[in-house]
């Protein structure tokens, strides 16, 4: 399960066995919320995250989406 970073005690990572559309699981503490990278980012689940941490949350994920895509491919392929 590769961690890509880590902000505001949130982590940012994939985990073994993904799927596409390329995405990113970010999980703090006991709660987590998975957003669509590629075409365009969404938010697909939401399990327990505050309305804050989410809006935190991908705004670090439109920042780095570039670096989000690059790991996916060299992690997944393509």
């Amino acid at each position: 399960m590769p961690t890509l970073f880590s902000f505001f005690g949130m982590r940012f990572q994939f985990f073994s066995k993904e799927h596409l559309p390329i995405h990113i699981h970010v999980i703090k503490d006991n709660v987590s919320a998975k957003w669509a990278i590629y075409p365009e980012i969404y938010l697909i689940e939401n399990k327990g995250m505050k309305p804050q941490e989410l809006k935190l949350a991908e705004s670090i994920i439109e920042e780095n989406k570039e670096t989000i895509i690059s790991n996916w491919k060299n992690f997944f392929g393509g």
